[in-house]
Order: C-alpha cells, then structure tokens, then sequence
C-alpha cells in the first residue's frame, strides 16, 4: 500500500534495521509494528499524505483553489435545494424566517433555502371526519359506537333531553389561514359544531327534533358553523354535518317509546274522526240544502196561494156589493158544485126536489164504474 511504501522508506531514512512497516501509524516502540495498540496515531500525518497522494491525481488548477471550488459546489447545492413540488392534492405554505409570506398552487415552484425560507404542503382536498357524541369502535358501525353523553345529550326547546351523534366532514379552505391563525383548528372545529348545535336545538321542542326537522337541522347547522369558522378565519370548509342518532336518553327511551305509540294512536284515531266527518258533513250539508229549498218553494207555494184567494175574495167581494142576491146564488152553486163533484151518491129529497126534474146521468155513473 502506499503508506506501506512510505513507512519503509522513512524506516530506512531513519536508519530502522527490522525492516518492519509500522503502516501510517509508524512503528511500535518494541518494533514489532503494532502501533495502535500502544501509541496514538497521529492524525495529521495522516491526512498530510491523503492530501499528497489526492494531488498527484488533480490537475495544477484545482490544486491551489480545492477550497473555493468545494464552496462554490456547496453554495450551488443549497441553492438547489429550493426547488420543491406540490401535489395535486396539496397547497404550499412558504415561511421566510417563521413567517407566512405566501400560498403556492400545485406544480414546481422554488424557495430560498432553509434556513431562510421553508414549506409545508398540507392536503387541501381530502375530506376530514369530526365525531361528536360518540367515538369509532373497530369498522365505525352503529353498534362499534361508544356514546359520550357529555358531548351529545343536549336540553330542546321545551326542556326535555335529547341524545344526539352527529358527524362533521370538513377540508381545508386555506391552508395559510388553517396553519396560522388558529393553534388547533380540528379543535376548534369540533367546539364549534357542538356549540353550534346544542344552539339550533335549544331553539326547537323534541318532537321537531325526533321526526321531521333532520334535515333543517343539519342545514342550519352547516351554515352556522360555517359562518362562525368564518369569523375565526379558520380557513376551513364545511362540506356536510349529518345526523347519525337522534334519541331520546337511553334511561328513559322505554317510556319514551310507549308515549310516541300513544301519540300515533290518538293521530291515527283523529284521521279517522276526520274522515268520518269529511264524509257525513258533505252528505248532512246536502240533505240541509234540500230540505230547505223545499221549505222555500212550499212557502213560496202557500203565499202564492193565500194571495191569490185573497184577490180571488176581494173580487167577489166586490161583486157581491154590487149584487148581493146574484152574488149569493153563484156562490152557492159553485160550493156545492165543489163538494159534489168529488162524491159518487146524491140524494134528493122529495120535499126540497119538487119543481127539480130529476135526472140522473146514467152513463156518466156508468163510465165511473
């Protein structure tokens, strides 16, 4: 080795009669070349012929500027070291000295090195899951859930108690905002959501809640909370909440049950009163109607007639004033042609028929039979 080679000649320089290489550490003082055991090796010898043997192979230029161009390569490689690439999926975030100066897009882009300038690159577009009210147990079913009655039971509009688990999925909006404004905006989202909507459920009875005001509730929810993150400049979207139980408390929800049963047989019970009364009122308003209108047109009938033998008396009044016997005699005869028109037998008598010819009109009483 070439170390060997220089150790035997500085030997015999030396005047070293064993001919024993001591190897770039020299010899032992015993001279059996075993240096390292008993003597430190001296380091700049060392790296004096690493630099002499490394010369040999240089060109004369690089010789005398080793050290400028060893800078020159370690400027360049810091400077290269600036380059970095967001992904499709990400923002980049650059700090110059811990300070958020600007947001980048996905693509190549370039920074002053660290330490001068650095870039995070959080995910902008994945979708983040907050649970409140319950925790995940294994795959997330409704039975791996684990209730947090703290978080979820929440007090409606009527005082009564409600049990609700609901999910907030959420993004990233800004990713400068995101990490700087707020010290920990999950946190702070998840706050927010259960504030936001022990509000909205404050503001409704249980009833509401438990059957047709999901969806209300979901949406009012979204678009508080969105707003209220929007104050804190959170920088984060709100893309869903979505309500995953609602139930009354576990320690009542028997009792509970038996009152809602009790409730969908007095509706059930109503429907059909209802419909019983849509069906007879119709038919009773009716028959009202026609028994009405028959009352009218027999008044109508009546005082026509009573008006007509008003008139009917007034002109034969009238007549009879003029000529009272002849009045009298037509009277007579039409009373009694009133009342005998409707008997099938006369008799006259002897004493009241004399000067009367009798006559009996056969074939009329024959036709009659």
């Amino acid at each position: 080795m070439p170390w060997n080679n220089q150790g035997n000649n500085q030997g015999n320089n030396q005047g070293n009669d064993n001919g024993n290489s001591g190897g770039p550490w020299g010899n032992s003082p015993n001279g059996s070349g075993q240096g390292p055991r008993n003597q430190r090796p001296d380091f700049d010898e060392f790296f004096r012929k690493g630099r002499d043997n490394f010369g040999r192979f240089m060109p004369s230029f690089f010789r005398g500027n080793a050290i400028i161009i060893l800078l020159v390569l370690a400027v360049l490689g810091w400077l290269a070291s600036g380059f970095y690439r967001v992904n499709t999926q990400q923002e980049g975030v650059v700090m110059r000295f811990g300070e958020w100066i600007k947001t980048t897009p996905p693509g190549l882009h370039y920074h002053w090195p660290y330490p001068i300038e650095t870039v995070l690159t959080p995910e902008v577009t994945r979708d983040n899951r907050i649970n409140i009210g319950f925790r995940s147990i294994g795959d997330g079913g409704p039975s791996n859930r684990r209730d947090l009655p703290f978080e979820s039971e929440m007090i409606t509009g009527d005082e009564n108690i409600v049990d609700i688990d609901f999910v907030v999925f959420w993004r990233i909006g800004d990713a400068g905002k995101y990490l700087f404004n707020l010290t920990d905006p999950e946190e702070t989202t998840k706050v927010a959501a259960e504030a936001v909507m022990r509000e909205i459920v404050g503001r409704v009875d249980i009833q509401f809640a438990l059957t047709d005001g999901r969806e209300q509730i979901q949406g009012q929810a979204k678009q508080q909370l969105q707003d209220l993150l929007d104050e804190y400049q959170a920088g984060v979207i709100i893309r869903e909440v979505q309500l995953l139980a609602v139930d009354p408390p576990v320690d009542v929800i028997d009792a509970f049950n038996e009152v809602q049963r009790a409730r969908q047989d007095r509706d059930r019970l109503k429907n059909e009163a209802e419909a019983y009364s849509n069906d007879i009122i119709p038919r009773a308003r009716g028959e009202a109607a026609r028994i009405i209108a028959e009352a009218e047109a027999y008044a109508e009938q009546i005082v026509n007639k009573a008006e007509g033998d008003a008139s009917r008396f007034t002109q034969v009044y009238e007549a009879y004033l003029v000529n009272k016997d002849v009045t009298k005699d037509r009277i007579y005869l039409e009373t009694l042609e009133d009342i005998l028109s409707n008997v099938d037998k006369i008799i006259i008598d002897d004493g009241a028929g004399s000067g009367v010819i009798p006559y009996l009109p056969l074939s009329e009483i024959g036709k009659t039979k």
